[in-house]
């Protein structure tokens, strides 16, 4: 199982619903594990599931961008944890925003889903955060709360798993919350819910190589869940040179 605690900080390039395999060539011809300078780092690539096998021949990590909650039978469709293993993957982000809004993952869901990774040796990146109208409503903290207190597996390590804070009001809008509040929200969710634990947290929304280095540079901050970006590949360059 990877040793997450083995690494500083953590980058991982979630490519939602794009790709191909003529692309998925290109991106591992130009990016390489060792453009990160610090060898201490880790890169993470999430693909569609049709492309992670591609990766196997790389000098790059993989990750699933979802799993089922089921672990076989009869679910057309779905993918499970012991199939994502199959797969070479290492790790899987699990409770997205995209998947509670457009495919309606509770926390309940998402919770099977977290047990199913740990129980296969997966080490799920977890991630959370609140909308626009709950953070303008000052509750931004306690629905944090209450989404890892409703969905955190009993089992759960600094070992076993990652947390992504990401602001659902930031993903893929370009607006981003000042630096000050992303370290606020991730020193609250290290020291006050999870009692000072070191468990990694990775901040996600609407990164962008000119804004990646003052955030990445927290020291609150465990890394970065990049989107958009990590398709962009001259970009993506940028921001692996930290």
């Amino acid at each position: 199982m990877l040793k997450i605690q083995d690494f500083n900080k953590l980058i991982v390039a979630n490519w939602k619903l794009n790709g191909s395999f003529s692309f998925t060539k290109e991106y591992m011809d130009q990016i390489r594990f060792k453009t990160i300078k610090n060898q201490k780092n880790c890169l993470i690539i999430c693909p569609p599931v049709p492309y992670i096998s591609e990766f196997k021949s790389s000098n790059l990590l993989t990750g699933g961008q979802d799993c089922s909650r089921y672990i076989n039978g009869a679910y057309t469709g779905e993918i499970s944890t012991k199939m994502l293993k199959d797969m070479g993957c290492q790790i899987c982000i699990v409770g997205h925003s995209e998947r509670r809004e457009f495919f309606n993952d509770s926390n309940e869901i998402i919770h099977e889903k977290l047990n199913n990774c740990i129980e296969d040796k997966i080490i799920p990146i977890f991630c959370i955060g609140e909308n626009l109208n709950q953070r303008k409503e000052g509750r931004a903290k306690q629905v944090i709360k209450d989404q890892l207190m409703a969905s955190l597996p009993k089992d759960y390590s600094d070992e076993n798993i990652i947390l992504a804070y990401e602001p659902l009001w930031a993903i893929g809008s370009g607006l981003i919350p000042k630096i000050d509040e992303i370290s606020e929200i991730h020193s609250y969710i290290k020291e006050e819910v999870l009692n000072n634990q070191n468990i990694k947290i990775l901040y996600g929304g609407s990164v962008k190589a000119e804004n990646y280095k003052k955030i990445i540079d927290l020291k609150e901050v465990d890394g970065l869940l990049i989107g958009g970006a990590s398709i962009q590949i001259a970009e993506f360059k940028k921001i692996l040179e930290f």
